[in-house]
């Protein structure tokens, strides 16, 4: 194999390791939160040598940051597939909703995006700037790819003529205010029945404003 054939692998290694350091990270900062993990526990949960920690990153406010984005990252991730269901709805627009907003609750209920929110908002006043980061990474995207698909149903005669933005961020407000209340910010489990019952109200809801007027 020549040297030119070996150096993607060679990046792809490194990248993938990156990866398993941050997932590591994150984990143990859920675990431990940041002041009380340290960089030793981080390599022995990576199942790497500590050097091999700082060849990667330099300190843990680095590796805290890049975990904290990383997972975000894979929270939004799993936002955007839900709602990739609305690129091609079946006949029963209401089914697709409540299908897609289940998942979203689903997502926003699951132990890293509930970890995540809490490491961001306990991690607030020494870095202001990282939860900004976190919402522009789990929050805007959201937004843009469900403005997207409801922009395409409005056009396609399925959603009533309006602002696609605007639409997707009451769409989400009615999914995510609801869930903060019951979950008092994410400090509580909420059953599977009651999100059952946010996504069909918030449903129910946004058809009411922005359904075809014979689906009232």
């Amino acid at each position: 194999m020549t040297a030119r054939a070996e150096a993607p692998k060679a990046t792809r290694g490194r990248i993938d390791k990156r990866r398993a350091i941050l997932d590591a990270a994150f984990t143990v900062f859920t675990r431990r939160g940041y002041a009380q993990a340290c960089m030793q526990e981080i390599a022995d949960e990576a199942g790497v040598a500590k050097p091999t920690l700082y060849n990667h990153l330099q300190d843990k406010e680095s590796v805290f940051r890049a975990a904290m984005e990383t997972a975000a990252e894979s929270v939004a991730a799993e936002n955007v597939a839900a709602v990739e269901r609305l690129r091609n709805p079946g006949p029963d627009l209401r089914a697709d909703l409540d299908a897609v907003s289940r998942q979203m609750l689903k997502v926003c209920c699951s132990e890293r995006s509930q970890a995540l929110r809490r490491l961001a908002f306990a991690a607030a006043a020494d870095f202001p700037d990282l939860l900004e980061s976190v919402h522009s990474r789990t929050a805007l995207g959201l937004g843009e790819a469900l403005a997207d698909r409801l922009a395409r149903l409005s056009l396609t005669g399925r959603l009533r003529p309006c602002d696609p933005a605007v639409a997707a961020e009451q769409f989400l407000a009615l999914l995510t205010g609801p869930l903060e209340a019951c979950s008092r910010l994410g400090t509580r489990k909420v059953p599977a029945a009651r999100t059952a019952a946010i996504a069909a109200a918030a449903v129910d809801t946004f058809l009411r404003a922005y359904g075809p007027a014979e689906a009232g």
